[in-house]
């Protein structure tokens, strides 16, 4: 008796009558069977305890000690004065199933994380198509809209379609739900489903600089304060300086070119943060340059402008900058002052909140993992579920320490 209380504990198998053991090469099986009780028929509603016969099933179970696990349950066939056959019940099988509902539960909470499919499947010795289909038994809902909504596109490939579309909380770090398309009729269709009163409810709107997003927000978010983010317009100018000095480094001599190794970092890098000797190493390299001299002063005098602890001081140091920008004789340059101008209010809005698409941005590389361990997915709404399934854990988790305080 101890020890099939100890054994049934451990398995997890409580009003199972263990009969045997066995350890064969990398599989563990258990031979049992269940409690015997009586059973109400589901014909006649007669209660009856007569046996008609047995039936051995074999069952896949979660593994265990490293082995895979197969149950041999000795079913009985109970018999009715009314002449019905049927089978006893169990809580840890459902019809027609030949696996427990704890290996269907594990297969699902395997799929939170950034596995393939099919390394799941190797890992609870089940088939692809079936670990596939018990994940499409996975569904989610739509959402409410939070108080901050952030969207963002990052590169899908699937369902026919590039790029798809992510949508978050960045306050409370949840993933919202992710749509086919990244265009305006998708996202307006997509809206479309919100009463107007709980699109009023949005107070933030933080996006890239794609003028899909800022058209849908005129639209749909009108009460929203509409955030362009910080990454992305730090990003225009970087970028444009990265392009000057890798023209600039290509005019030099072999002689003048050692200078530049390893200066991607330096140079861009504020000059501030450097030390005495990488400060004359950057030096000598814009010497050389004055094309890349001129680049790295708008670089520097650009950054300055993060420094505004307000909106108004922003205004007047962006303002500065782009008018500067405009004479510098940088093409690049010249470009970053137009774009900086015609996104001037999102711009200077991102100094009113700490609100950024830092959580997406993270959420895009965990979604590039998932896609590089499955080799791309084709079914775009399994796809959306596996995405929401992966980020479904940590919204579980913030909801429950909001609870808390």
């Amino acid at each position: 008796m101890l020890y099939n209380y100890f054994t049934e504990k451990l398995l997890g198998l409580q009003g199972v009558l263990i009969e045997n053991i066995e350890e064969i090469d990398d599989t563990i099986h258990i031979y049992c069977k269940l409690e015997r009780k009586i059973h109400k028929c589901p014909v006649c509603g007669n209660h009856t305890d007569k046996i008609h016969d047995y039936r051995e099933q074999i069952i896949k179970d979660i593994p265990a000690f490293g082995k895979f696990v197969f149950i041999h349950l000795k079913k009985r066939r109970y018999s009715c004065s009314c002449g019905k056959r049927f089978y006893e019940k169990n809580s840890f099988l459902p019809r027609f199933h030949r696996m427990t509902n704890r290996l269907v539960a594990y297969v699902i909470d395997k799929l939170r994380c950034e596995a393939s499919f099919t390394s799941v499947a190797k890992e609870v010795n089940l088939s692809l198509p079936t670990v596939i289909r018990i994940f499409d038994l996975v569904s989610y809902s739509l959402k409410e809209l939070p108080t901050a909504l952030s969207i963002e596109e990052f590169k899908g490939n699937t369902g026919k379609e590039k790029y798809q579309c992510i949508l978050t909380d960045p306050e409370n770090k949840v993933v919202l739900d992710i749509l086919p398309k990244r265009t305006k009729y998708c996202l307006s269709k997509y809206f479309k489903k919100f009463d107007k009163s709980e699109r009023d409810k949005v107070e933030y709107f933080i996006s890239d600089m794609w003028r899909t997003f800022s058209d849908i927000s005129s639209v749909w978010f009108k009460n929203a304060t509409k955030i362009v983010d910080k990454y992305h317009w730090i990003r225009q100018i970087m970028c444009a300086f990265e392009s000057v000095r890798k023209e600039e480094q290509k005019k030099f001599s072999k002689s003048h070119r050692r200078y530049f190794k390893n200066s991607r970092k330096l140079l861009l890098k504020r000059f501030d943060d450097l030390n005495d000797e990488q400060k004359q190493q950057v030096n000598i390299m814009l010497y050389t340059s004055p094309n890349l001299c001129t680049a790295h002063f708008y670089k520097e005098d650009f950054l300055k402008i993060l420094d505004c602890q307000d909106r108004q001081s922003a205004r007047k140091a962006m303002s500065d900058w782009i008018n500067s920008a405009y004479d510098c004789g940088i093409p690049r340059f010249v470009k970053c002052a137009k774009t900086m101008q015609n996104w001037m209010t999102g711009i200077l809005d991102s100094f009113t909140t700490p609100l950024t698409n830092g959580f997406i941005e993270g959420c895009n590389n965990k979604i590039k993992v998932l896609k590089r361990n499955a080799y791309g997915y084709r079914d775009f709404n399994r796809f959306r579920n596996r995405i929401l399934h992966m980020f479904s854990l940590k919204s579980a988790k913030n909801n429950t320490k909001q609870a808390a305080v």
